[in-house]
């Protein structure tokens, strides 16, 4: 036993430190996004013996992602799309995505872990409609990192051992900012906040933002951390964002304020948290959000 679970500590210890060993001077683009979301990850297993697995629609939304580690797979929409998958491959689907898995000719599933990622923070917003349609991620070709992260688990679905969901639930962890950091390497869709990410001017604004939400912004100083001039980041920000800056500035501005009074705190404690000029202010934004039906 002791055996065993210093095998898993130095499996996770080399995995910790490819995660986070980065040069110094190069920039964190996800630290402070992971403030933001406030993931919490919950891994699931099928269950031995089925060959098919069905989701239905939930709300509110947070993202199921399903790591096929082995053998083949359809991923079933209500649409009636269907994809043929082969592993290793990484499905995600926001939870307001009915759809199934399918295994061909009726076999078993062999290496099959399916999470739930839920998004708690003021970020989770503008993420959540990057995946609006399913994301379909080939693991071939993906960084080292997630590559380790998806051995390790395969290896794990394989020859279950001693603390196996211990160990899935921080794989599950390590596998979601993997999955971020893959997406920001090779961003699939036209445009938003991983597209953001992966522009390497434009993400420092974003990561700026993302950490000092209550800083005085201006377009000028912005366009400074990017490196940019005022227009020429104006113009690239909404190509790349589909979004202004002072937009998202106040969508990001909103959705913490927003937190913090469903908290409890008051309108004067909000809005120093959020960066708005006054209560008043904050009181006036939180009044043009349409009621929930």
């Amino acid at each position: 036993m002791r055996a065993i679970m210093l095998n898993l500590t130095q499996s996770f210890v080399h995995l910790y430190l490819q995660f986070v060993q980065m040069p110094a001077n190069r920039l964190d683009r996800l630290s402070a996004l992971l403030q933001g979301l406030a993931p919490r990850v919950q891994v699931n297993l099928p269950p031995a013996g089925i060959a098919s697995l069905t989701f239905a629609a939930e709300a509110p939304p947070f993202l199921h992602i399903h790591l096929l580690a082995e053998g083949e797979m359809r991923l079933q929409l209500r649409s009636a799309a269907s994809f043929a998958l082969q592993a290793p491959c990484i499905v995600v689907c926001r939870s307001d995505t009915a759809h199934a898995l399918e295994t061909p000719s009726a076999e078993t599933f062999q290496r099959l872990m399916c999470a739930r990622a839920w998004l708690d923070g003021p970020v989770a917003p503008l993420l959540l409609n990057e995946f609006a349609a399913p994301l379909v991620v080939p693991v071939d070709g993906a960084e080292s990192s997630l590559r380790h992260v998806i051995n390790l688990i395969s290896s794990e679905l394989e020859a279950p051992r001693c603390g196996q969901p211990a160990l899935l639930d921080r794989a599950g962890d390590i596998l979601f900012i993997g999955l971020l950091r893959h997406l920001i390497a090779h961003p699939k869709t036209p445009g938003g906040l991983l597209n953001g990410l992966a522009d390497p001017r434009i993400a420092r604004a974003l990561v700026a933002i993302h950490a000092r939400p209550q800083d005085k912004w201006t377009l000028e100083s912005l366009a400074e951390e990017a490196g940019m001039s005022r227009t020429a980041f104006a113009n690239t920000f909404r190509e790349v964002m589909l979004t202004t800056p002072g937009k998202y500035l106040s969508t990001i501005r909103l959705a913490i304020a927003q937190r913090a009074v469903q908290s409890g705190k008051g309108l004067k404690a909000a809005a120093r948290d959020a960066g708005y000029n006054s209560p008043s202010a904050l009181s006036r934004a939180l009044s043009h959000i349409s009621p929930a039906p």
